[in-house]
Order: C-alpha cells, then sequence, then structure tokens
C-alpha cells in the first residue's frame, strides 16, 4: 500500500515516534493514522496521542465577569501580527463584555447580539474590521459558567483562557485552580470521570506492553499491575488527581478538601484548538516560480 509523506507527518505529530517506526506503523494498518497510533503505543514507541494538542490559528481568547457569572470568547484572525493589532483588540475585548451582559448562550446568539455603541451586530462589526484591516476575523467559540460559588479565570498570553467555579474555597484558589487547567490540560475532572471504553482501551495497550517476565507471573499478579497502571493513568488524566501546580507536593484533589471546596465548573478555550492550517512549503513555492518543478 502506497503511504504518503502527508500520512507518516500527521502519525509523527501524533506521537512522537520516528519517521520509519511512523511508515512502517502505517504500512501495517492500511493507512489508518487512529489504529496505526495505536499500534504504536502497543510497541512502546509512543507515549500519548498529541492531536488533540494541535494549534493552527491565529487569535485571541477574552474573559469577562461580573460575580457569580463569567464568559470566554475566542477570537481568530489569520496572524499573529493582527492579533496584537488595537483595533483587534479592542473588538476582542468588547466582545466579550457583549457576551457577558447579552446573556447569549451560544456564539450564533454572540455574533446577532448588539455591538456596543454601534447599531450593527456584532457579527456585522467584524465585517467592517475585516474591511479595514484586509485580514478574516471570525468570533469561533464562546464558553459560560455561572454559579452560586467562587469563579476564577486566568488567560496566558492571550492564547489559553480558563474558568473555574467553586462550592466553598476561595477565588485565591479557584484563580490558583485555573491556571492549573491552563498548564496541565486535563481531559476529565476527577479519576471516576474517565470513560469505561477508554480504560478497556488502555488495558489492552497494558498487556500488548507487558514482558515476557511480566507475562509469567501469576494471572492475579498480572490483574493487579494492569489495575496499577490504570490507576496512575487516571489519576495523570484528571484534574483532582494531578499534581497541584502551584504545591507539587499535593494534588489539587488534595487541596480543594484541605479548603473544603468542590469543583462545579470548568471551561477551557486554546486559540485554533482543532484547526488545521496549511502550512506553507516556501522551497517547493521557490521550485515552482523557477521552473523547476
Amino acid at each position: 500500500m502506497q503511504i504518503s509523506a502527508q500520512q507518516v507527518k500527521e502519525l509523527r505529530e501524533r506521537s512522537g515516534a520516528g519517521m520509519m517506526e511512523c511508515k512502517k506503523a502505517l504500512v501495517e494498518n492500511q493507512g489508518d493514522i487512529d489504529t496505526a497510533m495505536e499500534w504504536l503505543r502497543k510497541q512502546g514507541l509512543a507515549k500519548a496521542d498529541k492531536k488533540a494538542g494541535r494549534v493552527a490559528a491565529e487569535g485571541r481568547i477574552v474573559a469577562a465577569q461580573d460575580g457569580s457569572k463569567a464568559v470566554l470568547v475566542e477570537v481568530n484572525c489569520e496572524t499573529d501580527f493582527v492579533a496584537k493589532d488595537e483595533n483587534f483588540l479592542t473588538f476582542s475585548d468588547n466582545v466579550a463584555k457583549v457576551a457577558l451582559e447579552s446573556g447569549a448562550a451560544d456564539v450564533d446568539a454572540l455574533k446577532a447580539a448588539a455591538y456596543p455603541g454601534s447599531s450593527d451586530s456584532v457579527e456585522d462589526t467584524a465585517k467592517g474590521l475585516i474591511a479595514k484591516i484586509g485580514e478574516n476575523i471570525q468570533v469561533r467559540r464562546m464558553a459560560r459558567v455561572e454559579a452560586d460559588g467562587v469563579i476564577g479565570s486566568y488567560i496566558h498570553g492571550g492564547r489559553i483562557g480558563v474558568l473555574v467555579a467553586l462550592k466553598g474555597g476561595s477565588e485565591e484558589l479557584a484563580k490558583g485552580i485555573a491556571m492549573h487547567v491552563a498548564a496541565m490540560n486535563p481531559n476529565y475532572i476527577t479519576p471516576d470521570d474517565v470513560p469505561a471504553e477508554v480504560l478497556e482501551k488502555e488495558k489492552e495497550i497494558a498487556l500488548a506492553q507487558m514482558t515476557d517476565k511480566d507475562k509469567a507471573k501469576p494471572a492475579d499478579i498480572q490483574e493487579k499491575m494492569i489495575q496499577g497502571k490504570l490507576r496512575k493513568l487516571c489519576a495523570e488524566q484528571s484534574l483532582t488527581g494531578q499534581s497541584y501546580v502551584m504545591d507539587t507536593n499535593s494534588s489539587v484533589g488534595d487541596v480543594l478538601k484541605k479548603e473544603g471546596a468542590e469543583i462545579l465548573a470548568v471551561e477551557r478555550l486554546a486559540v485554533g484548538e482543532g484547526i488545521e492550517k496549511a502550512e506553507d512549503d516556501f522551497a517547493a513555492e521557490v521550485m515552482k516560480q523557477a521552473g523547476l518543478a
């Protein structure tokens, strides 16, 4: 089966494995990237799937808060240069305020809401900005948190935004946990939230990675070893199970328990998450211009 360089490149980005290993994995699995990723993990050649963390667009995450309610909004543009433009910064700040004050439940409602100091909607104002700046600008996503408790927000470099709502605890703790979520990006809130199908798949991978020495051990010992790996995995992937970035001697769960707090909601947005951005091949372009390709 013919395996393209693009397929190998994508699998390398996802797995961190070498080029030849990725090509072999694709050949063994008929070019299916997801199956090849699993195959690499079973061979011990990939530790994690990096696909979800790819960032491929520019823009800004903005937040707005008023007591027990807060919002995050992602506004995208084409280049980092425009993401720092004063007009773009003003627009994105105002959009966050509109999201908070209008009570918009989703991004479509936000786009239709009135823009401050204008008879235009947010979407129409964005179109006007596109004409002025010369780049495509999109209000892409929003997240809202309303809770009878404390809300902490954290924006990291304008590219990652997090909201954390707590029952009990303090605003300082809520912000600290928001900073933790920004840094660690846990997949789940607690270890119990990890889906059964994920655990079953990880168990299958753990079995495939067992050494001959481990396989020679009694079945109950093997099961204990596997369950230990699964518990570690659940802790690593869940917010309450992770070591708290502000105090690495304690888990987030320990810190919450100490302060008598409980997590009510967590929202995290990162600029360009899930968007594929075409990469310019400048060498190929030069060759094409020179008539060599």
